[in-house]
């Protein structure tokens, strides 16, 4: 796991984390990230974890403090307003061991050219400002996505997923329950989860049988069809459809496809009462082996041991998100 240094490390140090807020204070992207690690440091005390806040002039000129976590973070409205020394402050971004960018954060980022190659969650409203640098980056209609050392999350009320993601690889599910009670959130969004309308948003004028054939495998979870089946229904070839995958969405078809029915399986599981055998089944698998292989190979545990974490976690004051969805 990539976080996993991270991990190890904030048992022998306090952690030090940087927010660099280039956006508006009241904004849902920066509350949603800030609010998080805010709790999470005030649970764990100094000695544990530190969270700093710069403006990007600030941060940019204080070159004597080291940090072991930096992002940049704007709400996607601000995408235009990219700071001024935005060279420089990305440059002594990438100083740090682990770094990224949430909302516009992202964008300004992938302008840069350091994103390059690097699976990438990006505000689907911002799609449309990618020029022909940025989009060397290997964009995903995912929430946020940990690429070895370099974070991304596409903003929003994603951004409180990911700050929870994060407390939990860091620090242990104890300390992300105690948040998630405080903050009255019932059920905490995976990286894996997409957002709503980013396939549509970005493929689906230039790219249009690569989103029809992402929405028919979206509508047959239960009874799986080819790679074959599906190059056939929207009229290109097998390796056509292939190449679209690869091209745009870093997969195979066969691995996106896998993995959404695993992330479908991983929601039954968290959220309904269906028995573990039955998720399965709704999912396309009628091996309860292969169901549970595959499941911890995507996400690092069983699917029993998924149900018996969210069994575990102590309940909360109301049975839903006290925020919207982004």
């Amino acid at each position: 796991m990539p976080l996993a240094k991270l991990a190890r490390l904030a048992q022998e140090t306090p952690l030090r984390v940087l927010l660099i807020n280039a956006g508006e204070p009241d904004a849902l992207t920066w509350a949603g990230l800030f609010q998080p690690l805010r709790l999470a440091a005030k649970i764990l005390g100094p000695e544990r974890l530190h969270v700093d806040v710069r403006s990007p002039d600030k941060f940019a000129a204080d070159a004597q403090r080291h940090w072991h976590l930096v992002l940049l973070v704007a709400d996607e409205a601000q995408a235009s307003l990219k700071p001024a020394n935005s060279r420089v402050l990305i440059e002594r971004c990438r100083a740090a061991p682990f770094w990224g960018g949430v909302g516009a954060g992202v964008l300004w980022l992938a302008d840069a050219g350091v994103l390059n190659g690097v699976r990438t969650a990006l505000p689907w409203a911002l799609y449309a400002e990618v020029d022909t640098v940025a989009d060397r980056a290997v964009f995903t209609p995912n929430l946020f996505e940990i690429d070895d050392n370099r974070l991304t999350c596409c903003g929003g009320a994603a951004s409180i997923d990911f700050a929870l993601n994060l407390v939990e690889i860091i620090f242990g599910a104890g300390v992300q329950a105690r948040i998630k009670e405080t903050l009255c959130i019932d059920r905490v969004r995976g990286k894996e989860e997409r957002q709503r309308v980013a396939l549509q948003a970005r493929f689906g004028a230039l790219q249009p049988k690569l989103t029809e054939a992402v929405t028919l495998m979206e509508a047959n979870i239960e009874e799986p069809l080819s790679t074959d089946d599906i190059a056939n229904l929207v009229g290109i070839s097998r390796r056509q459809l292939e190449r679209l995958f690869k091209q745009y969405l870093g997969s195979l078809p066969s691995r996106y496809y896998l993995e959404l029915r695993l992330q479908r399986a991983r929601q039954l599981l968290l959220d309904t009462h269906y028995s573990i055998v039955q998720v399965g089944l709704m999912c396309g698998f009628s091996s309860g082996s292969h169901f549970s292989t595959a499941f911890g190979a995507l996400f690092g545990n069983t699917p029993r041991e998924e149900r018996q974490r969210k069994l575990a976690a102590p309940p909360t004051s109301t049975p839903h998100r006290g925020l919207t969805s982004d």
